[in-house]
């Protein structure tokens, strides 16, 4: 092939391609006017969300999630809209089975982060609980700081932070220690087993509704000769308090120095074990004094 014949086979792929992007500018006009509209109504439904939100007092988290989701849709149709124009021979159907082939292929590969991403969205849905609440689920026990849509970040009583992954506050039970005001608390007071029962329990009983943290205008304090124990009679006592873990262990400890000298001042027992040693024989008692006297 000669040179000019080469530059003629350039000049004409050149003037091709050239016609065909001339034919090609109102189609790509149209879908550079569709993707502007989309733009356009993005921004006014993730105006519209933002307002009902605040209205409505719903959690920013959710906020974001829900303007998240109806920005990914249409975008998605304001694309395939586009992609339409410009290439009709690329339908939004057959778009669509590409995309679902591939998110098939993409679910398999991030399988962990998209049951977690299902999992925020329906626990900022369902709202099982709130930010600051106080939460135990297995052997972790604190604080909700944040929750995003990956993960929740937990601060534990002792300052450390968990984060923890959705689907695992999704999948098991958790409970919400602050789901109310006031929790239920015991702990277990034993007296001699010469002491009156009844006397003891409205000595215990009366020292517990002395304690400021102690709650019996809401629920009343009870007292329950619970077991014989080894060495006591075992009283259960039950009253309730604040929720938090501080609060619990605030009104305990108030509790336990109120019982223990209202107990004191009434000259009823708290023992200590006791043990009973029996023997099938007497047993012969010799004065070690005597022995050493007669030895002497």
């Amino acid at each position: 092939m000669s040179w000019e014949e080469m530059l003629r086979t350039v000049e004409q792929r050149v003037l091709a391609y050239w016609d065909g992007l001339i034919a090609a500018v109102p189609k790509l006009g149209a879908a550079i006017i569709v993707l502007l509209v989309t733009w356009v109504v993005v921004a006014l439904v993730r105006a519209f969300i933002a307002k009902v939100g605040s209205k409505t007092r719903m959690r920013q988290n959710l906020i974001d999630v829900l303007s998240m989701l109806a920005s990914t849709g249409l975008w998605l149709m304001g694309m395939l809209v586009a992609l339409a124009i410009v290439f009709p021979t690329i339908t939004p159907g057959k778009a669509l089975t590409t995309l679902g082939l591939g998110s098939v292929a993409i679910g398999f590969a991030f399988k962990d982060t998209f049951e977690n991403f299902l999992a925020g969205i329906l626990i900022l849905l369902r709202e099982p609980f709130a930010i600051n609440d106080y939460v135990e689920c297995g052997d972790i026990e604190g604080q909700i700081e944040e929750i995003t849509i990956r993960d929740t970040h937990v601060r534990q009583t002792d300052g450390q932070l968990v984060v923890v992954p959705n689907h695992m506050l999704f999948q098991n039970p958790v409970t919400v220690l602050t789901n109310r005001d006031f929790r239920r608390t015991t702990i277990i007071c034993g007296v001699a087993y010469g002491e009156n029962v009844d006397d003891a329990r409205k000595v215990i009983e009366t020292a517990v509704r002395r304690v400021d943290t102690v709650r019996d205008d809401v629920r009343d304090v009870q007292v329950f000769a619970q077991e014989f124990g080894a060495s006591s009679i075992n009283f259960e006592v039950t009253w309730w308090t604040g929720s938090k873990p501080l609060d619990i262990r605030t009104s305990r400890d108030q509790v336990v120095a109120g019982v223990k000298a209202a107990l004191d001042e009434a000259g009823i027992e708290i023992p200590f074990p006791y043990r009973t040693l029996t023997f099938n024989e007497p047993l012969p008692v010799r004065e070690q004094g005597s022995k050493l006297e007669e030895a002497a």
